[in-house]
């Protein structure tokens, strides 16, 4: 098996760890699921002026619907854990590199996920229950590289987009990939393509998000959860 697929393999087995940790523990579950609804909330309260613009609003959605939040990706994962050999195989090396990545990311979100929500007093989150849970956990380089990974995700998808032939390449793998169990992820690509070619150059959009993630990161470790004052902290819901 390729390089590529063992990468990727691995950080689906990470997933996969962590959703039987809170299959085990039925109230972690719920402040997991907790947890991540309010990050979603946060996202769109933080960046509520990018989802109105008419350039930037489309990406910030993506972001908002598929990196964050409480979906369940479970029964995608487990399809796409037995088919990464197919992929890796079907798909072009840029766009394999880019689905490393993106495992990657979901890895170490589900790692934090699970080792935060632990430390909530219930799944009724508020800001200052998600600061001082943020702050017990500590992970504040694992929380700087979620934010790193996050926009190499962007990074590639506008890579991709500047190579006519790539698209191209994607459409035509629709039904291939479809009859290889990775319906799911050729939705996920094509519509993060087409998502960021639209807005015409991404790279204002990507460094208003690291900016915002990095300064409320240091915040975020760094915050007394009585006096939650600090201008970043203000994407708090």
């Amino acid at each position: 098996m390729s390089a590529s697929a063992d990468s990727i393999l691995t950080h689906l087995r990470t997933v996969d760890a962590e959703r039987r940790r809170r299959a085990a523990s039925p109230e972690l579950a719920v402040r997991v699921h907790g947890l991540k609804a309010y990050q979603q909330r946060r996202f769109a309260h933080g960046y509520e002026d990018l989802l109105r613009s008419t350039r930037y609003g489309p990406a910030a959605r993506f972001f908002l619907d598929e990196l964050y939040g409480p979906r369940d990706f479970s029964e995608r994962d487990a399809q796409f854990a037995r088919v990464v050999p197919a992929l890796v195989r079907l798909f072009p090396q840029e766009i394999v590199a880019t689905v490393d990545v993106l495992a990657e990311l979901h890895a170490l979100s589900e790692v934090l996920d699970t080792a935060t929500a632990g430390h909530l007093a219930d799944a009724h989150v508020d800001a200052a229950g998600y600061v001082r849970a943020w702050q017990t956990t500590g992970h504040a380089a694992d929380r700087e590289m979620q934010v790193a990974l996050t926009l190499r995700v962007g990074e590639s998808l506008d890579r991709l987009t500047r190579n006519p032939l790539l698209r191209h390449t994607l459409r035509m793998m629709r039904g291939p990939a479809k009859a290889a169990g990775l319906g799911e992820l050729q939705r996920f690509l094509e519509s993060g393509f087409d998502t960021f070619k639209a807005m015409n150059g991404a790279r204002e959009f990507l460094a208003t998000v690291g900016s915002r993630e990095r300064a409320f990161g240091r915040a975020l470790f760094s915050a007394d959860p009585g006096h939650l004052g600090d201008i970043a902290l203000g994407q708090l819901p």
